[in-house]
Formats: structure tokens, sequence, C-alpha cells
């Protein structure tokens, strides 16, 4: 278009401008979409090349001819060199997605690590289970207690060595008698208190002591109670109880035995020992829990006639028992959070 006026509105300097800029931009973009972007930088409504188009009808009509061609052509060199650098593009990201997604057929697959709870509250659910089948309830209450729940409800003296600031948890200020509880049983007081007769319920949940964290010891651990008040009750009804949840336990082979003790809340009370074959050092029996006929202050604090009605409670730990039924010697192990330790009970798959 070297014919065209110097005073022509659209030149071929301008236009060669243009394209070339076009052109720089495709060969640039390193992805489709960095390319669509430069398409509509260099081919839109808004580009180089549109806005001289815009000033065709600035030119002569002798000239529109030429001029047009020359427009047509730079038109067709852009959406060519686009249409060229797309398939290239699409290429290149097609053959980088297959390797990305490549799978290696005889590499070993990753297994998945499947979470599930703790052995330790599996063990409560499956304890607190064996009382339901028996006909028992399930009763909860709160770990923050009042410390007329957890001692004075229970026979605890005053100055009982139990309630020391070396044995439990006071929660300030002082006057307002809250503690975090030492033992489930207040929730046997509160269930004598808010149930109706006869009663039968088991009370799992975690209580704490101002224990130092040891193999056998940890301040904060789970346990089990239970409680049985009816007509007639008996140390027979309590043993058979026992040997049963013992068996349910430990096996059919699970043995027990009950010695004479002291417990405020409990007249007669005993200790209760389960046969451990695995025991460090040897076979031997093993402390468990504790046990015995419920006091009648007891009853007499729940409002209970103790002529007419007799009862029973129990309780153990939940560590202490999963220790025995599979061997384990630091009690650590089952606070830590390792899921090492989990996955031996099939915790981790």
């Amino acid at each position: 278009m070297s014919d065209t006026p110097s005073t022509h509105p659209i030149n071929q300097e301008a236009v060669e401008a243009a394209v070339e800029a076009a052109l720089a931009a495709f060969a640039s973009a390193a992805t489709v979409a960095e390319l669509k972007a430069a398409r509509t930088e260099h081919s839109g409504d808004a580009s180089a090349i549109a806005q001289l188009n815009a000033q065709m009808r600035q030119v002569p009509k002798d000239e529109k001819a030429a001029t047009g061609k020359l427009m047509g052509q730079a038109r067709g060199r852009i959406e060519g060199a686009y249409k060229g650098r797309e398939a290239e593009l699409i290429a290149k990201e097609a053959a980088e997605r297959l390797v990305a997604e490549t799978v290696d057929v005889t590499r070993a697959p990753v297994r998945a690590r499947i979470g599930s709870r703790h052995p330790l509250a599996q063990l409560q659910d499956e304890a607190a289970d064996i009382f339901i089948g028996m006909g028992w309830e399930i009763a909860e209450g709160p770990e923050l207690e009042h410390e007329w729940f957890n001692f004075d409800a229970l026979g605890f003296d005053p100055d009982h060595p139990a309630r020391a600031m070396q044995d439990t948890f006071f929660v300030e200020p002082a006057d307002r008698h809250l503690i975090l509880r030492t033992h489930t049983s207040p929730v046997q007081i509160r269930s004598l208190l808010s149930r109706e007769l006869p009663v039968y319920v088991v009370c799992p949940g975690r209580v704490y002591r101002t224990d130092e964290l040891d193999a056998t010891h940890t301040p904060v651990f789970q346990q089990i109670e239970g409680l049985a008040i009816d007509k007639g009750l008996t140390m027979a009804h309590l043993r058979g109880t026992l040997e049963h949840f013992a068996r349910q336990m430990f096996g059919e082979a699970a043995k027990i035995r009950l010695r004479p003790n002291f417990f405020p809340f409990t007249e007669p009370s005993a200790e209760m020992d389960v046969w451990q074959p695995n025991a460090k050092g040897g076979a031997r029996w093993v402390e468990w829990g504790g046990c015995g006929m419920v006091d009648p202050r007891v009853l007499a604090a729940a409002g209970i006639d103790a002529d007419e009605y007799q009862g029973f409670a129990f309780g153990m730990g939940i560590e202490r028992t999963l220790q025995f039924r599979h061997d384990l010697n630091d009690m650590r192990d089952m606070v830590e959070g390792d899921v090492r330790f989990n996955r031996q009970f099939g915790g981790l798959v």
C-alpha cells in the first residue's frame, strides 16, 4: 500500500505494528488460558487492530479496496497465528496431563489409614453393653461435681484423707465446694435421688485424682461403677454379677475373689481380685476394683428406707481392665497419643 497518501488514517506501519504485537503475545503465551487473554487484548474490540479498522470510514472511496485488503490480511495473520499457537498449547497441556496422571501399575499401593475410637473408649462401651444386656441402665453425671455428692452423701467423714488437696482437685473459690470428681460414685447418688426404685445402673466416665503419671497411675482416668438397689439383694448377688462381668471381659475361664476391706460407702466391703495369668513376674491375683453392700447411711442420704431396700455397688478402672486383657505394663502408653499403640487393637488399618 505504498501509494497510500501520508495523511491516510490507516497506514502500513501501524497495521504491521499491531500484527507484530499480537504475534509476539501469542508466541509468549505458556497456556491456553494465557493465549485466550492475549487474543482478547490484541484482536478484541479494544485492540489496536480493531481501532484501526474503525477508521475505515475515513478512508477515501478510491482507496477503500486496497485498505480493506490490507486490514483483511492483517486480521487473517492474527487469527492464523492464534489457531496455530492454540493447537500447540492444547497438545502440550494434554501431554503434560498425561504424564501427571500416569499410574505406575508396578508400584505398591498406598493404603489409606482409617482412624477409629481410642481403645479405652471402645472398652468402656463394651463394658457398658454387658450390663445393658443384663437389663441395667447407663447413668451419667457432671465431671465438675459438688463436694456433697462426691464425699458427704457417700459417708466420707469431714477429715477423711481423700478430701485433702493432695488427693483431690478443688476448684476455686473453695467456698463453692466444687471439685473434679474423684470417682463416678456421685452419679450413683444422683441416680438414687432421681429414679424410681428398684435401681440398676452402671456409671462409666472420666475421673480425676492428684496422682503422678507413671506406669500404673494417671491423674485422669476412666472408671465404670455399678449400683443395684432392690429388695432382698445380698453379697451373693454381688458376687454373681461380678463373676459374670469378669467372664465377659476376660473369657469363660476368668476367676475372681473377694477380700475383706473398708470403703466409707459400703458395709461389708471387699477388694475384688482377678486371676491374671500374664502378669509381670508370673501368674497371680491382681487387684481389679472395690465392691460391697451399700451402707444404710448412704441409702438414708438418698431418702431410701434401708429396712426395706438393700443394694450393692462396685467399681473398677477401665485402664486397669485394658492392661489385664492385653498384658500391658505401662499405663502411659494409653494416654500419650501414639498411633502405634492404637494400631495393635485394630484402631488404625
